[in-house]
């Protein structure tokens, strides 16, 4: 009996391990940014992508399986990190790309200044 039961805590620790690890794969969010554009990507997923630096990763998988956090937490957070993460690569990209918007905006306004007079 001593061996049967060491053998079920020991399974039971597993099952509950996988079954954080599993719902983190199998909960799908729908992304409307970057690579993941149009398509349902699995939490898991997204934690694991270039968007979620390691150490958030690891926080976020530390207080999930702490309890601390909710499925739901971590799903909102994973999506709110790449959303802002990809807007800001947004940005950056249409500012190294168009340095003639910022003119074109500085020049419509002196242009209204004069016409103000």
């Amino acid at each position: 009996k001593d061996t049967v039961s060491a053998a079920g805590e020991k399974d039971d620790d597993s099952t509950k391990a996988e079954a954080w690890e599993k719902a983190l794969k199998t909960t799908v969010v729908d992304m409307e940014v970057g690579e993941f554009r149009g398509h349902k990507v699995s939490v898991w997923d997204l934690l694991h992508s270039k968007y979620i630096p390691k150490e958030n990763r690891k926080e976020l998988l530390e207080l999930y399986q702490g309890g601390v956090l909710t499925l739901e937490q971590v799903k909102m957070v994973v999506r709110t990190i790449v959303t802002k993460a990809e807007a800001a690569r947004a940005e950056e990209l249409a500012s190294e790309h168009s340095p003639r918007a910022e003119s074109t905006v500085s020049e419509a306004e002196d242009t209204h200044l004069l016409e103000d007079r």
